[in-house]
């Protein structure tokens, strides 16, 4: 079968963003030369989810839809499912299957911890029981999306020496960085690294950037580290590899927390998509 693998990524308002999810999908076609891969985005960008279906059915008898998506809340679980069947309406020849997100899992894991890490030899290797750390996701209306932060942060002090970490949103849902960095200071923390848990640049990377230099002039006593987000690792290749072939595969993608669902059936009737 013809196939094309559509790589739909979030978008931000700050074009970099874009632009690097461009690149990483560069990156990865040259990975897999013999796949064709197109690339949309939910929103903030050019091309979006409607135009992205009809560019990936064309010429296709197959489209395998794989969300570059860390969480999934609205968008993964109401949005692009959407667009999807309407896009079955508009291609009905056209065989549509649709991926897992990235997730939480122990590849995630496994690239935080390593991140952990760098950041550590960074500030000379302190001693982990007086180093805090702290996990910032975007935050989401979706309690299972912020519940799997949640869940990374507690694998992550399993696999550790560190006896704090905490997790912190940037929007949305609580607590907020300043929050989580106040409460780790009074716990007597002398160092604390702080850990993005983002894909790629845009305008909250930004914002991150600009609070934390403004936390840093707010406790000077205390070492704080930043971290970067982590879009371009290896893993995260590996697992839309591993996405791609199971769809190949028909290996049926497990059900979402969301799927069957008495809300997500009455949101769809009363023709409720996603929101913000």
């Amino acid at each position: 079968m013809k196939t094309t693998i559509l790589l739909v990524g979030h978008g931000s308002r700050d074009q970099q963003g874009n632009i690097e999810i461009d690149q990483f999908a560069n990156h990865w076609r040259k990975q897999h030369p013999d796949w064709r891969i197109e690339v949309c985005f939910i929103e903030f960008a050019n091309i979006l989810l409607d135009e992205g279906f009809d560019n990936a059915a064309k010429n296709s008898e197959r489209v395998l839809v794989i969300p570059l998506i860390l969480n999934a809340a609205g968008h993964v679980k109401m949005e692009i499912p959407e667009h999807l069947e309407k896009a079955k309406t508009r291609h009905p020849k056209v065989e549509f299957s649709y991926g897992k997100h990235l997730g939480i899992n122990m590849t995630m894991l496994k690239i935080v911890r390593r991140r952990l890490m760098q950041l550590m030899n960074e500030i000379a290797m302190p001693d982990p029981k007086t180093t805090g750390v702290i996990i910032l996701g975007r935050g989401s209306s979706d309690k299972v999306a912020n519940g799997e932060v949640a869940k990374l942060g507690r694998w992550l002090w399993e696999e550790t020496d560190h006896e704090l970490i905490d997790i912190a949103f940037t929007g949305i849902t609580y607590p907020r960085l300043e929050t989580v960095i106040q409460r780790q200071v009074k716990l007597g923390m002398k160092q604390i690294v702080i850990q993005p848990y983002y894909l790629f640049t845009g305008t909250l990377i930004k914002r991150i950037s600009e609070q934390f230099h403004y936390l840093q002039q707010q406790y000077p006593q205390i070492r704080l580290i930043l971290g970067t987000y982590l879009g371009f690792e290896k893993e995260i290749y590996q697992l839309l590899d591993n996405n791609v072939n199971n769809l190949l595969e028909s290996k049926p993608v497990a059900m979402m927390e969301c799927d069957g669902c008495s809300y997500r059936a009455f949101a769809q009737a009363q023709g409720h998509g996603h929101h913000h």
